[in-house]
């Protein structure tokens, strides 16, 4: 239930943010009457979103033993890079994403026509970037979850991003954006090494992959991961309780790898320490 809360949180938050920087743009450069088409933006990037998870769940269902494993591990893999990708992106588009955002109003309401559905069409996309992104982050952890309680999880970290979200744009939350994408980032890398862990034992079990399948230690007899603990580290570090060498290159290659370049300085100082709402 963490795990799908965070995320979703990050998620909700980044959504938040585009919308927040969108309609305080609006209403400063006085063209407010246009927020009815962001609206509209809005709700088409959600019901795409909530098309695909679903179109993606159903046709998953039909599938074979074999097959079903083969599309999960595809899922899982396909999380994987959006979660990295979703970082990275962050982390390098906070110094500029109010401004790129302003120019992109600016562009779609520079004609004489066509005014609305370019609006539409540029919140469409910036918000669809988040639901889809989420669409396979949820559908990976749903997979991989031995519960039913990672749907409450996400849906409670949704609802309280939309509360922040909002606060943050009536100027009532106060909150530093850079430090809680940063630690966010963090554990989204850990979260995505445990998932395309997991993806390998999913092509193991498909049999796509059946390399380095030594067993390294086998903790079942002590710490289960069926067992509450077991569940907790298996949903925030991807815990096995009879790891492969395979899926421990794959999850400490991963790590490493990502956290280098996630944690080494930028290459440019940000002007400021956290992207704000313009009011």
């Amino acid at each position: 239930m963490l795990v799908p809360f965070l995320i979703m949180l990050r998620e909700g938050i980044e959504a938040a943010l585009i919308v927040g920087i969108v309609a305080s743009y609006l209403k400063q450069t006085g063209r407010g009457a246009w927020m009815p088409a962001v609206w509209i933006g809005i709700f088409l990037a959600i019901a795409l979103s909530l098309f695909v998870g679903a179109g993606l769940q159903l046709v998953s269902a039909e599938f074979p033993q074999k097959a079903q494993e083969f599309f999960e591990a595809i899922v899982g893999v396909i999380a994987a890079i959006v979660l990295l990708s979703m970082v990275f992106w962050m982390r390098k588009a906070a110094r500029s994403i109010k401004s790129e955002l302003h120019a992109s109003i600016d562009n779609a309401l520079a004609h004489s026509s066509g005014q609305a559905t370019a609006l539409i069409a540029m919140v469409f996309f910036a918000v669809a970037r988040e639901g889809l992104e989420s669409v396979f982050f949820l559908l990976a952890i749903f997979q991989q979850s031995t519960n039913n309680d990672a749907p409450l999880g996400a849906l409670f970290g949704i609802l309280v991003s939309i509360v922040i979200g909002y606060g943050i744009y009536a100027g009532g939350i106060r909150l530093n954006l850079r430090r809680f994408f940063y630690w966010t980032g963090i554990f989204i890398i850990i979260v995505a090494a445990g998932i395309l862990s997991g993806s390998l034992r999913h092509f193991h079990e498909a049999g796509v992959w059946n390399s380095f399948q030594t067993v390294l230690f086998d903790f079942s007899g002590v710490l289960p991961v069926a067992s509450p603990l077991g569940t907790l580290l298996s949903g925030i570090f991807g815990y096995q309780d009879a790891p492969t060498l395979g899926e421990a290159i794959v999850y400490i290659g991963f790590l490493l790898i990502s956290l280098f370049f996630f944690l080494r300085p930028a290459s440019a100082p940000a002007p400021s320490a956290s992207p704000k709402f313009s009011r």
